[in-house]
Formats: structure tokens, sequence, C-alpha cells
């Protein structure tokens, strides 16, 4: 027995580098044709995609915290990307792919700045009703935005995703019999897979058969024609550098909403798992690998969850998996052009296929019998991205701005009820005591001993406030200063533990015994 736990003992490393490796490759397999999707979603040639595979996750594995987490291109941050460079530069074009570099650039360097200064706790910042209105409108746009490519259609003659879309699907004689058909069978393909077995490949064999359909001379729809075949350049001074200060905004919010997936992914394996995940190293994980991929030739990329749960199923063990899957895309580069035949209509669907998880609408009609003020945020943001497409980061900004202003609107709301017993005379405030509302006190008892003149004694209860400011406890004290100069005797109880300190410095007077 002891000699087997011997040999367990030395054997288990083997296994968990057989675990890594399985996995690694096995994520490659499904990253290469995603990338391809994603760097077209992106308004990105299908090369950027690969090398955005490549370096990145190499990279990103050596600070990982989460030893689950695949890094590369996703479609929600390569949406983000196209919304912030298209209205600077045509889609596809040398200046727009050098903005991309840019881009990727100011991400990493933001993350890796929030990592740096343990900052990980704004990846929580982001309002849950924000972001239920913007993953659903986004992925409207994504899906939108690829519903032309899937049909075989032209480029209907429209700015708006959502206009082509509809376009499209009103020109059924437009649509292009061969493109249709690969598009269903690569949804099925890959909808079809998911049932038979969670790492079955669907992505790589939709990819397969669409190429094996091309080759054989019998698809005359789009294919993806051009890809540079050779490892990734280095690409320092191709960066737009002269247009970093127009992108810090839009480059600042894709670092925050797209690390949000990454954080989600992470925090959820690492409670299955009941291990410690910090917030603060996958920042700089994920800065790293986007700065890697600024000056590789890649885009902005982000943590995949399709990916991240691929490589957790396939065996796993640690941080090592997510290199190996950099290392093979790497390997794959010098014979890339054998994606040349690949139908543009097999990438239109895997992105389509891949946001339909995110399309949930049932939560936005829900929230409504939650709470209106945050049904408003998230209906407010999902508006606003759809309308404001491609300029996402206006519609983010317009959906932090709105759960800046409930927030507020919530501060401001303090309840005051009014109790008498005899001469007393009972006030309980309820919600926050701060400069907002604190003159709400100061009215409230003045009503309260003009309406009850036979009152002699007068109790403040603060046991329902949250907290209580500065200004607050001044008011407080100036309420009970009336109170005694109208004749009522005073007694404050109830004061929140994390406002007694303050409270008893700002009252300091025995005529006001706290309770």
């Amino acid at each position: 027995m002891a000699a087997r736990d011997v040999d367990d003992a030395r054997s288990a490393p083997l296994r968990a580098l057989a675990g890594d490796m399985l996995a690694g490759l096995s994520v490659a397999l499904v990253l290469i044709p995603q990338s391809l999707a994603y760097a077209d979603l992106a308004g990105m040639p299908p090369v950027v995609g690969l090398y955005a595979s490549a370096a990145p996750p190499i990279l990103a594995a050596a600070f990982a915290s989460s030893p689950y987490l695949q890094t590369g291109p996703v479609a929600i941050t390569a949406l983000l990307t196209f919304g912030a460079l298209s209205s600077i530069a045509p889609p596809g074009s040398p200046r727009y792919v050098e903005l991309g570099l840019a881009l990727a650039l100011i991400v990493g360097v933001v993350r890796i700045a929030l990592g740096l200064l343990r900052a990980g706790w704004l990846a929580y910042l982001m309002s849950q009703p924000m972001l239920l209105g913007f993953v659903p409108a986004a992925a409207v746009l994504i899906a939108s935005s690829q519903t032309a490519k899937a049909l075989g259609v032209p480029a209907p003659p429209f700015t708006s995703e959502i206009a082509d879309a509809a376009w499209a699907l009103a020109h059924p004689a437009a649509w292009h019999p061969a493109a249709v058909a690969m598009s269903a069978t690569t949804a099925l393909v890959i909808l079809g897979g998911r049932r038979l077995h969670a790492l079955f490949p669907g992505v790589l064999v939709a990819a397969a058969i669409g190429i094996a359909v091309s080759l054989s001379g019998v698809y005359s729809a789009p294919v993806v024609a051009s890809i540079p075949a050779g490892f990734p350049p280095f690409t320092s001074s191709t960066v737009a550098w002269t247009e970093i200060p127009a992108l810090l905004l839009p480059g600042s919010l894709i670092a925050l909403i797209g690390f949000t997936e990454a954080a989600s992914i992470s925090r959820r394996f690492a409670s299955e798992d009941r291990t410690r995940w910090s917030a603060n190293r996958e920042f700089v994980s994920q800065g790293v690998a986007n700065i890697a991929a600024a000056f590789t030739g890649g885009m902005p990329c982000g943590g995949s969850f399709s990916r991240s749960s691929v490589n957790r199923l396939s065996g796993a063990r640690s941080r090592l998996s997510g290199a190996v899957t950099g290392c093979a895309v790497l390997a794959f580069l010098p014979l890339a052009a054998v994606l040349e035949p690949l139908p543009l209509a097999v990438l239109g669907a895997i992105v389509v296929v891949a946001v339909l998880n995110l399309l949930r609408f049932r939560p936005l009609v829900r929230i409504w019998q939650v709470s209106v003020p945050q049904a408003l945020i998230a209906w407010g943001t999902f508006v606003a991205t759809v309308l404001l497409a491609p300029r996402l980061d206006l519609a983010v900004l317009i959906g932090i701005g709105l759960s800046i202003a409930v927030f507020l609107w919530r501060s401001l709301q303090m309840e005051i009820d009014l109790g008498v017993d005899g001469s007393d005379l009972t006030i309980t405030p309820r919600g926050v005591l701060w400069f907002g509302t604190a003159q709400r006190l100061d009215t409230a008892l003045l009503d309260a001993v003009a309406t009850h003149p036979a009152a002699r004694r007068l109790v403040v209860d603060l046991a329902r406030l949250g907290r209580i400011d500065m200004t607050g406890a001044l008011v407080l004290r100036s309420v009970l200063d009336q109170a005694r100069l109208a004749g009522l005797t005073t007694e404050v109880t109830g004061v929140p533990p994390q406002s007694r300190a303050l409270t008893a410095r700002v009252l300091d007077s025995e005529d006001d015994p706290i309770g």
C-alpha cells in the first residue's frame, strides 16, 4: 500500500502535465477558427485574430490567478473594439489595424495599473442592472452584424448593424443558397455537438466541413481568401502612438467591461473548487496579454467563458494549459494558409451561435417586478446600446450615469416615522443621514413639535439608519438643541455602530445620552 502511494505521488505531476497538455490543445482547436470570426467581428483582417491568440495566452498564463482562464479574442471585446475604431478609420484598413494595436496597448496598461494599484474591486463596480441591459443589447448587435454574412448577402447599404440585418432578412432573393446551407450546417454541428458531449469540438468540425466543401469546388459564396502564413510580427513601430489620447476613454472602458467576463469566470470556478482567486492578479494577467497583443500584431483580448469551460472540462490542472494553447496556435501560424478556403458564412454562423447564450431577455422583463429604478438602468442601457451603435463607449457611459443617478436618488430618500406615546415623541429616520438628507430631519422635528405642543420628551431612534456623516451628525445636534429650547428633554438611541464614534464626538453633551 505504501509503495502504491509513493508511485501515485510520483506520477501525479505527470498526470497533471498530461491534463494541461490535452486541455490546452483542445482549446486551441476551438480557438483557431473562432479567432478568425472574432477578428472579422472587430473589423480586423482574419490573421489579426490568430496573432491575438498566440503570444497573449502564453504571457497571461504566467501571471493568471485562475488555473482555467483562457485568454484571446472574445465577442464583447471585439464588438467594443469595432465601436471604438470604426468611426475613426475604415475597418480592415492598415490605419484601422494600427489603431487596434494602440487600443490593445491602452487596455493592457490600464489593466496592469489597476492590478498593481490593488484596484481589483473595480471589477465589481459595473452595476448588474447596467450589465443586464448592455450584454443582451451587445449580443443583438453582434448577431445582427453577422446576419448578412451568414446569408451570403452583399453588404447592405446601411451603417446600422440592426438595419443591415433587417434588410438582409427582408430580401430572401439576395440570399446565397450555398452560404445559407453552410451557415445552417455550422449551427447544427455546433449546437448538436454540445448535446452529444460538452467537449465536442463543434467549431473545429464546422470549419473543417466548410473548408472541405469550399475545396470541392461546389461552394461559390465568399471565403476568407487570404491569410498570411508565418509567425507574428513585432509591431511596436506600427502602433498608432499619436492616436493614443483619443483612444484613452474607449480603451479604459474596454479594460473594465471586458474584464467582467474574465472575473465572473474565475470567481465561479474558484467557488466551485473552493480555492482563492485574486482580481488584482487577474487584472495584471489580462493587461500583460493585451500588451503582448499590441506588440505582436493582435487586437484587444480578454478571458473567454466558453473556452475556459472547455479547458476545465478537458482536465486542465494549472495555468500551463493556457500557455499550451498559445504555443499550439503559434505552431499553427506557418500553416495558417490552409484556412483561406474557409467560407465567411461559417465565420458568421460561429459568431451568431457563440452569442446565443447572451440573448437573455427574460431577466430584463422580470427586473420590472423587482425594482423599477433598477429596471430603468437596465432598459436605459439596452436602448442606448442599440441606438448609439457603434459608439458603445457612449452607451456604457450612459449606463454608468444612470446607475449613479439612481444611487443618488436612493440616497436622497429618507423616510421619517413619528411615534407619539403620551408626552413622548419618537422620531425614527430610515435611510442615510448625510448632507443630502439632513435637512429633512430638521424639518420633521419642527413639524412634530408644532403638531404636538403637549410633548415633553423627544427620542431620536437611529437604529434604522445605514450611516451618518459629519453634516448629518451636526444637524442632529441642531435638532436636539432646538428641542431643548422648546422645553423638551432629549435622548438618542440606536446609533449605528459604524457611526457611534462620530456621533458621540459631535454631540459631546451629557444632555444627549446615546443609547
